[in-house]
């Protein structure tokens, strides 16, 4: 027997339950419509938000960056690879948030990890949404902290963890939008929690910075509450059409992690296109907000499309609208029959999401035109009577 043929069993186990993941390559720029397997396919499973990774000037300021930077950081940045394309964006991602000071980290998932491995202590006690993403639950099992998950967007459920938990110090980590439901936190009753409790907020803002609020700040912004007991995480990958995430908080927060978070101290920064790019990209959001309003009525009109022909989805108003099917063969069966039709959008399936909950996780982009929406409607229609859905 081969060393490693008990894998071979364990892929055969995933491909029988209709839960085996393949790689497709796209071709082409992640733009409404791409390139796969060299057909044209229009895209609706990208986080590519408001459609600033196609976007001409971005690509300019990752070139121009290249040019005279090179194109990688050489080093960590406490090292030699602190550059000031990653220092000037820092500041402006403090500014954007209305926070003190920001730290970049290179993927979501470090920031995440590094932030709450680092935060948290022995003796502390983190009150984490049961919802929240894998790299948050990753970096609460990281920390010396105790994690305790709460029923997801139950207040209640959350003042009773907090009333009859015992800490050091007390933590609420939450996604402002959550990343496979598209619903959003209650921000203004949990940080009401905090205060009540003495807590500090860890908000992940991944999907809801360039997305959220008249200018795109995200969750604060929409709900129009602040609070210094808030820290912010956010990516750049996303909205921000780029790569990258960061940390933004109190001076004194920062300044900890850039001396304490191994995922920041121990990791090449992040090359200088990728900052000058992210730069670009938060300069646009700032100055044409009608890219995110764009973007809330795309998804208005997509979702309410996809409830009027009897799919089951859930209210709401951010670009995440999950097609809940419950069954993973029948979700994998829907994608496909999408992508016959043109429509690229993948099947989401346990881990990602419970069991039982699969679903057609559907993004919808500001740069998608009326006819895309046209499109990938009629597509739902058909494809969901080749499969006897909904």
């Amino acid at each position: 027997m081969r060393c490693f043929e008990w894998l071979s069993g364990e892929l055969e186990e995933l491909h029988d339950s209709y839960l085996l993941r393949r790689l497709a390559t796209i071709d082409s720029c992640p733009s409404p419509r791409v390139s796969i397997e060299g057909e044209q396919k229009l895209l609706l499973c990208s986080n590519n938000y408001l459609g600033l990774a196609a976007d001409p000037r971005v690509i300019r300021a990752a070139m121009v960056a290249t040019e005279k930077y090179g194109a990688g950081a050489g080093a960590a940045r406490l090292i030699s690879g602190n550059m000031p394309v990653h220092t000037v964006l820092e500041e402006a991602i403090a500014r954007f948030k209305g926070t003190e000071a920001a730290l970049l980290f290179s993927t979501g998932y470090m920031a995440n990890t590094g932030l709450l491995g680092t935060l948290c202590k022995k003796g502390d006690v983190i009150f984490c949404d049961r919802l929240s993403h894998a790299s948050i639950i990753d970096g609460c099992t990281l920390s010396s902290a105790r994690m305790v998950r709460y029923r997801h967007n139950d207040m209640a459920h959350l003042e009773f963890l907090l009333q009859k938990t015992s800490g050091n110090r007390k933590w609420i980590v939450t996604e402002g939008v959550f990343s496979m439901d598209g619903d959003m936190a209650p921000l203004p009753e949990l940080l009401g929690l905090a205060g009540r409790y003495d807590a500090v907020v860890i908000l992940d803002e991944a999907h809801a910075t360039g997305v959220l609020g008249q200018g795109g700040r995200g969750t604060v912004e929409y709900f129009g509450c602040r609070s210094d007991r808030i820290i912010f995480m956010g990516t750049l990958g996303k909205a921000l059409g780029g790569f990258g995430a960061y940390v933004a908080g109190e001076r004194v927060v920062i300044d900890y992690l850039l001396n304490k978070a191994r995922s920041f101290i121990f990791t090449t920064a992040l090359p200088p296109a990728v900052a000058a790019s992210a730069m670009e990209a938060l300069h646009i959001v700032e100055s044409e907000p009608g890219r995110v309003e764009r973007l809330r009525k795309n998804a208005v009109t997509l979702r309410q499309g996809l409830q009027k022909m009897g799919f089951d989805v859930p209210p709401g108003e951010t670009p995440i609208i999950p097609v809940l099917i419950g069954d993973a063969e029948k979700a994998l069966a829907l994608s496909k029959a999408l992508f016959l039709e043109g429509v690229y959008a993948m099947a989401v399936r346990p881990p990602t999401v419970p069991k039982g909950e699969s679903r057609i996780r559907v993004t919808v982009m500001a740069t998608h035109t009326d006819e895309d929406i046209r499109f990938a409607l009629e597509a739902f229609e058909r494809a969901g009577r080749k499969v006897g859905l909904p």
